[in-house]
């Protein structure tokens, strides 16, 4: 029953606030443990018939309809679970005060609980109370530390969310207005009947906007390298790894796939969107100084390219969107990974004042290096699969332009990266480091899980194809 995933976090996060003491707050991290690796494995392994419809004896108590209805709610759920796991291992190493870490623990099942729930959801209205559940989680997990930087980074991002929820609502509301009921069902269909209706259109304009907005898309990124760069690291593990593509652009693709109509006009506003977000943000990554707000503009760029995959309208546009999407989940918090062992055993993100880390910290200079080839597209790597399905889609579609842009903003993007390792991990080892050594085994164990996972999928393409990517694309 996939409505599991749902409660029994909530169960979880009750359980760990019953008045028993310090009991709970010990086996918080092993019961979220337990389920961020439940979730990655029910999603690889459990049969179709556990992703149906929700019903049963607990309905009446639990009517939100939920269910994983095809490949790309798992491949997100999968994602989910992963990076879930990837920031808890480095929650549980890098968090030292037993309190902050059990608020943390907390928060990160609160999301989860949104989050899965945003992947199974069929209904405008519960959608948007989903996205509210992981939204506020997110706003404290940004501030858990209670510094001036990460209270600035949460209240930017919550007053852009909030108009982002601002422009949703009123969406809904017209939609509701217009289909009678708010199920994705009845909204497509009364769409469908009602073609060239501006109130309509202004409807559709205004839940882009507002996903746009939680997905950090340019122009309305603004919150986006703050709240990265701000967070505590296994906060921006979370935000940069899942939780800006599942409330922001899993939720685009969902809604252009099962409740907004073909449109060109909207598919040429979405390309338009993602390519200017490809160069802005690579563009701005070159300046970066700072590892996690380079990480955090390489993120706006490489969701653009997610938004100009599933963009084009095709089928083969919207099987390499939702491969990036995957890929990119991987790979970007791979590097938050990184760039949390980096600060740990430094103390600093200036990657000008760093040099030649590499020579003490091999395992954290080789799975960085992975990252950022995987995120560039160099083969055989993960992301050139992913972005040359996106590119070859392009080009089939006749949109050359786009194709051709989209190859050179991967050549920038192999530039900052190629000055990140040199910066921070090639060279002469800086003075001062000369006693460094490699992070903790709470930091190492999910940056080499998530490694290879980038290599094995890059390496095994030909068998991800035929079992992933041609299954996405029957989506449409």
């Amino acid at each position: 029953m996939p409505s599991l995933l749902v409660i029994i976090p909530l169960i979880g996060i009750l359980i760990l606030n019953l008045p028993l003491g310090k009991i709970m707050r010990k086996a918080a991290f092993w019961l979220a443990l337990i389920l961020t690796i439940g979730q990655a494995s029910l999603v690889a392994f459990a049969g179709r018939g556990f992703w149906a419809d929700f019903s049963g004896p607990l309905a009446k108590y639990f009517p939100v309809s939920l269910a994983a209805s095809d490949d790309l709610s798992l491949v997100v759920l999968l994602a989910i679970g992963l990076v879930s796991l990837a920031a808890l291992l480095v929650g549980r190493g890098l968090i030292a005060d037993e309190d902050e870490c059990f608020v943390f623990i907390n928060l990160l099942l609160l999301a989860m609980t949104g989050m899965n729930g945003i992947a199974m959801v069929s209904d405008l209205f519960s959608l948007y109370v989903f996205l509210e559940i992981t939204a506020v989680s997110s706003f404290i997990l940004i501030a858990l530390r209670r510094d001036r930087d990460g209270l600035e980074g949460a209240f930017k991002y919550l007053v852009l969310s909030a108009v982002a929820t601002v422009l949703m609502l009123s969406a809904i509301a017209i939609l509701f207005l217009v289909g009678g009921h708010t199920s994705f069902v009845t909204v497509r269909t009364a769409l469908s009947g009602a073609p060239n209706s501006m109130i309509i259109d202004v409807a559709l304009c205004l839940f882009i906007a507002g996903l746009l907005i939680k997905g950090g898309l340019v122009p309305f990124h603004g919150w986006l390298p703050d709240a990265y760069s701000s967070a505590p690291a296994p906060a921006s593990i979370l935000l940069a790894g899942i939780i800006t593509k599942t409330t922001g652009v899993y939720t685009l693709m969902r809604l252009v796939k099962d409740v907004f109509p073909p449109n060109s006009d909207m598919n040429n506003i979405l390309m338009l969107a993602g390519t200017v977000s490809i160069l802005v943000g690579a563009l701005a990554a070159l300046e970066q100084k700072d590892f996690k707000r380079m990480l955090a503009y390489s993120s706006i760029s490489q969701v653009g390219y997610i938004i100009l995959g599933f963009g084009t309208g095709t089928e083969l546009g919207f099987a390499g969107a939702v491969f990036h999407l995957f890929n990119h989940a991987i790979f970007k918090s791979q590097l938050f990974v990184n760039a949390a062992a980096v600060e740990e055993q430094t103390g600093s993100r200036d990657m000008d004042a760093m040099g030649g880390l590499a020579a003490r910290m091999p395992v954290t200079g080789f799975t960085s290096a992975v990252a950022c080839l995987s995120t560039a597209g160099i083969p055989p790597l993960a992301g050139f699969w992913s972005k040359l399905i996106i590119i070859l889609a392009l080009w089939k579609a006749g949109d050359y332009t786009y194709a051709v842009i989209a190859i050179l903003a991967s050549v920038i993007t192999l530039a900052y990266f190629l000055s990140l390792q040199r910066r921070v991990f090639f060279g002469k080892l800086a003075r001062g480091f000369e006693q460094l050594r490699e992070a903790r085994w709470s930091l190492l164990i999910p940056a080499i899980l998530l490694t290879l996972i980038t290599i094995g999928i890059g390496v095994f393409f030909p068998f991800f194809v035929n079992t992933i990517i041609l299954p996405i694309r029957s989506i449409l």
